[in-house]
């Protein structure tokens, strides 16, 4: 016959309290016969109680009050003179007493795990003085177990990780049933753990709920994830036993154990020969199973023709190789370039070497377009001198562009007025030769910059720009000036020879071997013999002064 929870229970029930009731004689109070407690109330000799320990099966189901056990004095003769008190813990509210038969019952339904014993104390009194005929003492009634308390994990559920690849039997959790029966009493709390779900996978130790696994080279990129679930059954784990179950999630981590792989052998990309060094031409990336440090990697040109003229470095946030330029492109001087690129990991486990080498190649082939570029100048900068002397109409010197693409459109050229607003020059359309259109003036402007356009002809938006520096040469065209405006004082009692006033001049031309300026009197002034004027004779000196002579 299968007995339900319930109904083993109160199997239980009724045989611990067969036990109970067999065992009465041995849980009733007696005295020692030996000695009276009183003697014709003149001696009064101590006697004292013997007392057994009362048990009470918990969890009892019945309707009517638990029998505990039964209080009793051999003064009592059964005459109804001796009545029975009982104190202490539960007294009256939990425990009753006949107060003349001195049995005890439990009125409530007792439950060990919360409380596994009470003290209590016992009187015997004389009906009608109301004066005990024993000495108070105390007894014990301690709430025997039942297994009524399943085990429990009071931690889960639980969540754990171990590496992918680990051996068989290394340890991943440790999960702990508590059962709240009597440890100390029979095997209602002697717990044994076994897996329900999760084999063959993983395995628990049955005593103390270690979970290890079981298979070897469990692969994270096949199944980074288990479910498990473990049973704690008390009763050593026999026919009976009460059980609880806990989910254990299991992940696996991640170890590096697959190398970066490359989708395709070959790749190829086109640009535009017009786009500027350092543009992105293409994002490659090489696919890798693991995750995190495992799946960092670097990429290098390990070889081809377009070494130095490309980079490649590597997208920390998406692992990806950025192939840059680093040269300009130039489709009239090269169409193609080939590279042969590595992905390699950057953290390597040593244990998986055996698998071959992490890293992997493909091959990268990017294809130059031509665009239809601006015409280009021989000379980023021309240098042009002429005189301001030189005539209307006067050659400078001559600008030369040319259409780089492979049609060589015939260029026009003309000169950007906006750096030439007084139009001093002038550019002929075809040949590039510069000329002047106005006189120039060195004073009033020594250098002019003007910038150059060369235009295609079949494609007046292909504008290329040449810059010309036209340095003028100076003539002496201006005559000398006195630096300011002298006037001089002279005392009356000056002595002859005296100097009374230096001179200078300036001059505007810019002489290549510095000014010489000579000094006279004019000829009116000449007569004049009380002053005289001492030239310097040419002195290269810029600013030279005359002296005046007082006799």
């Amino acid at each position: 016959m299968k007995l339900g929870k319930v109904e083993f229970c109160h199997f239980l029930q009724m045989l611990a309290l067969f036990l109970c009731l067999s065992g009465m004689n041995q849980a009733e109070l007696s005295r020692s016969r030996s000695k009276p407690y009183f003697q014709s109330g003149r001696t009064r000799t101590k006697r004292s109680w013997v007392w057994n320990q009362f048990f009470v099966l918990e969890e009892y189901m019945g309707t009517d009050p638990l029998y505990v056990g039964k209080l009793h004095s051999d003064v009592d003769k059964g005459d109804g003179s001796i009545k029975y008190i009982l104190s202490g813990e539960g007294a009256s509210s939990i425990f009753i007493i006949d107060e003349n038969t001195g049995d005890i019952h439990a009125t409530k339904r007792l439950d060990r795990e919360e409380q596994a014993y009470y003290t209590l104390r016992a009187q015997a009194l004389d009906r009608l003085t109301n004066k005990p005929v024993e000495p108070e003492s105390e007894f014990v009634i301690k709430i025997q177990d039942i297994n009524d308390n399943e085990p429990k994990f009071l931690d889960g559920p639980y969540t754990a990780g171990v590496p992918e690849m680990s051996p068989v039997g290394t340890s991943v959790v440790q999960v702990t049933a508590t059962d709240a029966d009597d440890p100390t009493y029979g095997n209602s709390a002697r717990v044994v753990y076994s897996i329900l779900q999760g084999q063959p996978y993983f395995s628990v130790e049955p005593k103390q709920g270690v979970i290890k696994t079981a298979l070897p080279n469990m692969d994270r990129e096949a199944k980074d994830q288990y479910l498990l679930v473990i049973q704690a059954k008390d009763m050593v784990g026999q026919n009976g036993g009460l059980s609880g179950t806990t989910s254990v999630t299991v992940t696996l981590t991640d170890v590096n154990d697959n190398p970066p792989r490359f989708p395709r052998r070959s790749y190829q990309y086109n640009v535009p020969e017009s786009l500027p060094v350092s543009s992105v031409v293409a994002r490659i990336k090489a696919a890798d199973a693991d995750v995190g440090p495992n799946a960092e990697m670097e990429y290098k040109i390990v070889d081809g023709d377009g070494l130095g003229v490309f980079k490649i470095s590597v997208d920390k946030d998406t692992q990806e190789g950025i192939i840059t330029i680093q040269k300009e492109l130039d489709f009239e001087a090269k169409t193609s370039y080939t590279l042969r690129i590595e992905a390699a990991n950057m953290h390597v486990d040593p244990r998986f070497l055996s698998l071959g080498p992490f890293s992997d190649m493909t091959t990268v082939k990017i294809i130059v377009e031509d665009v239809d570029e601006p015409p280009v100048f021989t000379s980023r900068l021309y240098s042009m001198v002429v005189s301001e002397a030189a005539k209307v109409g006067t050659i400078i010197g001559t600008v030369a562009a040319h259409d780089p693409d492979a049609s060589n459109s015939p260029v026009r050229y003309s000169i950007d007025r906006n750096t030439d607003l007084e139009r001093y020059f002038n550019i002929d359309a075809n040949s590039g030769v510069i000329t002047t259109a106005k006189s120039l003036d060195r004073e009033t402007n020594a250098v002019h910059n003007i910038t150059v356009l060369a235009m295609e002809s079949q494609n007046p938006a292909q504008i290329g720009r040449g810059y010309v520096a036209i340095t003028i040469l100076d003539i002496n065209d201006n005559a000398p000036e006195f630096a300011m405006e002298y006037e001089a004082t002279v005392c009356e009692n000056a002595q002859p020879g005296q100097v009374i006033q230096k001179i200078s001049a300036i001059d505007k031309d810019d002489p290549p071997n510095g000014h010489q300026f000579y000094f006279s009197l004019t000829a009116e002034a000449a007569n004049n013999h009380n002053f005289t004027l001492q030239d310097n004779k040419g002195d290269v000196t810029p600013y030279l002064s005359g002296a005046v002579n007082l006799y």
